[in-house]
């Protein structure tokens, strides 16, 4: 940890030095996501609920998972931005240090800007949760903190998938935004609403119902039962084969030669 921490301040240092451009570029951001926080709002407006979740939850629903989606994108943004490593033969150089791979892949790029979502979802929380009906017990709380924490570790095991691909690959496949932003677009609304197959599939395949869906439930008071506020722990399974394909990736790595 103490060495993250000095990757965390040389990239918040060099990030800083140019604080006008670092900071138009977080509102960026920020109106990025809003754009979507206006499209849900006005479909709610129009509609009032869907599948019987009213704007508030919905709303509830879409602030976790962007809040979720910034944290990974900007702490775990090393291995989003893989690809470039791989082909300018940075990874090299990463290799023969005697630290862990994943350590130094997730300290070369930190990106601080991505936090202008995390804001958004912030202020959102501030309006929502005193108006949304929630009656914000310790359970409810911690239902809360486990969808965040659990939708950051999926959202960074794709991250982990993406970078791994790139060995076999060289390049980066676009595909898988459909899994990182798809995700994060997808889930504005509960994953019940697109079908049982998708539920299924962000259930069994990449969780995120789990970290998003079924925890809602509890959160809302649809179901009762506490284990779906605790489903969001199993997210960190989703963890063990997303490093197997690393390793794995590693092992078929050959060296550029720049």
């Amino acid at each position: 940890m103490k060495l993250y921490f000095r990757y965390f301040m040389i990239q918040l240092r060099s990030q800083m030095q140019y604080k006008v451009s670092f900071f138009f570029t977080l509102l960026g951001q920020l109106l990025t996501s809003f754009s979507a926080f206006l499209g849900i709002f006005f479909l709610m407006q129009r509609f009032h609920a869907v599948e019987g979740f009213t704007m508030n939850e919905v709303m509830l629903c879409f602030a976790a998972v962007l809040m979720a989606f910034s944290t990974a994108e900007c702490f775990a943004r090393g291995f989003d931005r893989f690809a470039p490593m791989l082909g300018n033969g940075e990874f090299d150089r990463i290799m023969v240090r005697p630290r862990g791979l994943i350590l130094q892949v997730l300290g070369s790029k930190i990106e601080f800007t991505r936090l202008g979502r995390f804001f958004q979802a912030l202020v959102m929380f501030c309006v929502i949760i005193p108006t949304c009906g929630v009656v914000w017990t310790w359970d409810k709380i911690l239902t809360l903190v486990l969808m965040i924490l659990g939708g950051t570790v999926v959202f960074t095991g794709l991250f982990i998938i993406y970078a791994s691909v790139c060995f076999f690959t060289t390049e980066g496949l676009e595909f898988m935004n459909i899994f990182t932003d798809g995700g994060r677009q997808f889930g504005a609304y509960p994953f019940s609403i697109y079908g049982d197959g998708i539920l299924r599939f962000c259930t069994f395949v990449v969780p995120l119902a789990l970290c998003q869906y079924y925890p809602l439930l509890y959160l809302t008071g649809r179901v009762d039962t506490f284990g779906y506020a605790l489903l969001p722990l199993l997210s960190a399974v989703f963890l063990i084969p997303c490093l197997l394909l690393w390793k794995l990736g590693i092992h078929h790595y050959k060296s550029t030669g720049s």
